[in-house]
């Protein structure tokens, strides 16, 4: 591992499953992921097994310990088929993080607190964007669903870790078009249909909302440059 790309603070765990990233780029994206597995070390297990073909550059568990799994600089494969603000290479663009959780519980504090320090010293080691941080479902709408419905988003939007959500009232009438005008411009640019354009949005902004398209959905979007 290049010493460029190795967390001083992460105990190492090498995987196997790796390569360059195509066309030389440098990471301007992070994604999260939780690991839907019963425990952070039969995650950790899968993510080094080379059959697998999966892996991520980082691994937290619920109690905060941090794995490190596959080098910064080197091109992990974690994010699969998707895309965002146009980018349909997504590991070769991106760091991925795992979140030893199911899904359907809260994130515990010493995780989210691990998270932190993590999100803080990759993005000024590669000089990211708080835009950049984005979770699994918002690059794969329909196909993933992690970081989750109890994943503290706003937490990480305090603290300048993600792209601060638009506080614009939406219009009185809602319009499907403009919804997906506004969504692209805000990075949601797989091609899926309505519905899974809008529940990938709820997902990341508004998890307990139901029903069709409402003025509400238009708020957390409402400029792109809620996501510089």
């Amino acid at each position: 591992m290049s010493l460029a790309g190795i967390h001083p603070d992460a105990e190492q765990h090498p995987s196997p499953n790796f390569g360059d990233r195509r066309d030389g780029v440098i990471p301007s994206l992070v994604v999260l992921h939780y690991t839907a597995m019963q425990t952070a070390e039969a995650a950790l297990e899968r993510l080094c097994d080379p059959s697998a073909e999966v892996s991520a550059h980082y691994l937290i568990s619920e109690k905060g310990r941090v794995w490190q799994m596959v080098d910064e600089s080197r091109r992990a494969w974690h994010a699969g088929a998707g895309q965002w603000r146009g980018i349909s290479d997504v590991n070769s663009h991106s760091i991925g993080i795992e979140l030893a959780n199911c899904g359907d519980h809260p994130f515990p504090e010493p995780q989210m607190v691990a998270l932190e320090g993590l999100l803080k010293g990759i993005c000024l080691r590669w000089k990211l964007v708080a835009g950049g941080v984005i979770g699994h479902s918002d690059m794969a709408p329909g196909r993933k669903f992690d970081p989750g419905p109890r994943f503290d988003w706003l937490r990480l939007e305090r603290l300048g870790l993600a792209g601060r959500r638009g506080h614009d009232a939406g219009p009185g009438d809602p319009c499907a078009d403009l919804f997906r005008r506004l969504a692209r411009d805000a990075g949601y640019t797989a091609d899926v249909d309505d519905a899974t354009l809008l529940a990938a949005v709820r997902l990341r902004y508004r998890p307990q909302a139901s029903g069709p398209l409402a003025p509400e959905d238009f708020t957390p979007i409402g400029h792109a440059a809620a996501w510089t």
